[in-house]
């Protein structure tokens, strides 16, 4: 599995910990622009000073980098450049440039090494971890991958700094939802601290960070393919996410923001269907009004949404099957599991117009 680092800088000794992982000082370093900006010259001038051999390639800061078209043009700079497999490929940025620099690695000369340096939160706790790498098609997000381990994450909390409040909020997005899923003890310290997780306080960040980053690396130990539905718990609130995220054409509402309003949704049905019992969905959906969203978001992006026109977008989510919707769901608070069974249409919009009728009198805007 792959080795995940926290600590700042997350950069200290790269040469060093290159060589423990067998990996050469032939690095395709990938930015985007921001985190070019942000960080290019600091991570660039580590690596010629510990001997590196380096190829900068950057992409701008959108999801839309996340094609082909954009996979080509990086194909031809590396091929230019004569990167060969002795090379590895380091990815700087979120999830955009962790998934396209994975996507590069897994496919360049039929697949050189990977490092992770995520730089927002997100990133830190899910996307930089578990080696699932895509690109986008015009029809769906992530169609297009492989399974292509990281050989080491890098993650330095202090990064995170740069970050506008709207991208922490996503960030705990997927940091919540390993409380609800896996880890009821990891759920009440980030309802104690959820604050201080936000304000980016010391010792909570890491502890929040390094806690989510181990619970992901501990499933996808276990179920690296989604052989046995353990992986597939990670998705929780997420096929309500998806169906969101295509609602807004991929750019109107952040990942993080859609999987809360997705937990929102798979908490109720979860409740609805039976499993969860009251107190404990309203404890979590207690959690869920903690977030914040932009002004004029929720009632975009979600209340304005008809119900039957995001079940249609639902089901264009990759972790369907046979155009049937698998949902995530929880026995209790810290337990979740895959619900192999079909639920009925009308159980599904009863869950929307539920959320939708939580975040309208929770958070009005």
């Amino acid at each position: 599995m792959s080795s995940i680092v926290v600590a700042t800088p997350a950069t200290a000794g790269l040469g060093e910990l290159f060589r423990t992982h067998k990996l050469s000082k032939k690095t395709v370093v990938l930015f985007d622009a921001n985190t070019k900006r942000l960080f290019g010259e600091d991570i660039l001038q580590t690596l010629h000073n510990e001997g590196f051999r380096t190829l900068e390639l950057v992409v701008p800061a959108r999801e839309t980098s996340k094609s082909l078209t954009t996979a080509n043009r990086l194909y031809g700079s590396m091929i230019e450049a004569d990167v060969d497999r002795s090379w590895n490929l380091m990815a700087v940025g979120g999830g955009v440039v962790g998934d396209l620099g994975g996507y590069i690695a897994a496919s360049y000369y039929r697949g050189i090494p990977v490092i992770q340096f995520p730089t927002t939160l997100l990133a830190m706790t899910d996307s930089s971890i578990g080696g699932k790498v895509a690109i986008n098609h015009p029809l769906g997000k992530n169609l297009i991958g492989f399974f292509h381990l990281p050989e080491l994450i890098l993650i330095d909390p202090s990064r995170l700094k740069t970050l506008p409040l709207r991208e922490i909020y996503s960030g705990m997005a997927e940091v919540v939802k390993y409380g609800f899923i896996a880890d009821a003890a990891f759920l009440a310290l980030l309802e104690e601290h959820f604050t201080d997780i936000v304000a980016l306080q010391e010792p909570w960040l890491s502890e929040a960070v390094r806690k989510s980053a181990g619970t992901k690396e501990d499933v996808v130990r276990r179920d690296f393919r989604e052989m046995n539905g353990l992986r597939a718990t990670l998705n929780f609130g997420h096929t309500f996410a998806h169906g969101l995220e295509k609602s807004a054409e991929y750019r109107h509402i952040g990942h993080g923001e859609a999987v809360t309003i997705g937990m929102a949704c798979a908490l109720i049905l979860s409740r609805d269907l039976g499993f969860l019992n009251g107190q404990e969905c309203q404890r979590g959906l207690n959690l869920i009004n903690r977030f914040r969203f932009p002004k004029g978001l929720l009632k975009k992006r979600f209340l304005a949404i008809d119900g039957p026109t995001l079940l249609h977008n639902m089901l264009s989510d990759k972790k369907k099957l046979d155009r049937k919707l698998r949902f995530v769901l929880l026995k209790q608070l810290g337990e979740a599991f895959l619900h192999e069974k079909d639920v009925d249409d009308t159980q599904v919009l009863d869950a929307i117009e539920k959320a939708k009728e939580f975040f309208s009198l929770k958070r009005p805007d």
